[in-house]
């Protein structure tokens, strides 16, 4: 039911206007999340997950522009808010955790002000206060010494520091949803794995939801309960994680899993899915993944597929399913 939904969009199209023509980074996506659940988002680079991102936090750049659509947090219409109602929902209701830390973190201000000014800001307390509170947020995610690092800037730093303070700061007014981009990108794996077992045992403490934007397709296995599948800017399966894991419908989905590695099955050379991802200011017509698709049929090649229930909580969107 909508009522149960944290966060619900609904048809948005974003857009960005360039000299070449019209991007179409996001066209007809449906998504929603729910209290206390993980979701997933996973495809191609290039097919509009980050704009998804953007577009939820109303900071698009230009040229881009949400032309079409709702996205509702809480029940709130956020595309109808003012920019000063947007700054006072951001990091209060949901926050955001980005690629690289360093583009978050202000290279002349101490971590300890960085944290401190988003609890001033949504919580009203004094400097002395969200100070405070800020040492606290650096022991909950498990920085070593955090009075002396509390003080330092972010270029002295290592990538797993810089990411654990972000985290920090995103989790500090404890939001209703976390979306948390690509956040382990720049990190190598042993830090990757330290800090989503860190997320995850913070989201389930708090209470907080998570959207997570990655290409990973094990880290959402670990750490969603469901997912959705984008290519193209478009939504093309969604649903339970270990439903789609098992049992994927789209040939898309299904090439991704057949592409990714794992320890308990031997593979001489890695599948990969033909071609290269469509040029979204001329995107194929009928279904945009018919020119590297295998089971294409000719319906694919001129119709665009709609999304249909295949089943309790699994959704498709291919001709290949009535």
């Amino acid at each position: 039911m909508e009522s149960q939904q944290l966060l619900n969009i609904s048809h948005l199209k974003t857009y960005f206007y360039t000299f070449r023509g019209t991007v179409k980074a996001i066209d007809d996506l449906c998504l929603t999340v729910q209290p206390r659940e993980s979701v997933g988002l996973v495809g191609e680079s290039g097919c509009g997950k980050s704009s998804v991102a953007l577009s939820i936090m109303r900071l698009v750049p230009p040229p881009g522009r949400i032309v079409e659509g709702k996205i509702s947090l809480l029940e709130r219409q956020l595309l109808k808010l003012t920019d000063e109602e947007m700054r006072q929902i951001r990091g209060k209701d949901m926050s955001m955790i980005f690629q690289d830390p360093m583009t978050f973190l202000n290279p002349v201000m101490k971590v300890k002000d960085q944290i401190a000014d988003v609890i001033m800001l949504h919580h009203g307390k004094t400097k002395q206060e969200a100070r405070k509170d800020s040492l606290k947020m650096l022991s909950m995610v498990q920085i070593p010494s955090p009075e002396r690092v509390a003080d330092y800037y972010s270029h002295q730093l290592s990538g797993g520091m810089r990411q654990r303070v972000v985290i920090g700061a995103a989790l500090a007014c404890r939001p209703s949803l976390l979306i948390a981009d690509e956040p382990t990108t720049a990190l190598d794996v042993t830090v990757q794995a330290q800090i989503l077992h860190l997320m995850k045992e913070l989201i389930k403490s708090t209470g907080t939801s998570l959207l997570l934007i990655t290409h990973d397709l094990g880290i959402v296995a670990d750490m969603c309960d469901r997912v959705y599948v984008m290519y193209a800017g478009k939504a093309v399966e969604s649903g339970n994680v270990h439903l789609i894991y098992g049992r994927p419908a789209h040939p898309y989905t299904q090439g991704l899993l057949q592409a990714v590695l794992s320890i308990d099955e031997f593979k001489e050379k890695i599948v990969t899915i033909e071609g290269v991802v469509p040029d979204l200011v001329n995107p194929p017509k009928g279904c945009r993944f018919h020119p590297r698709c295998s089971q294409a049929i000719d319906k694919c090649k001129e119709q665009e597929p709609l999304m249909i229930e295949l089943g309790r909580d699994h959704r498709v969107a291919c001709w290949l399913y009535k």
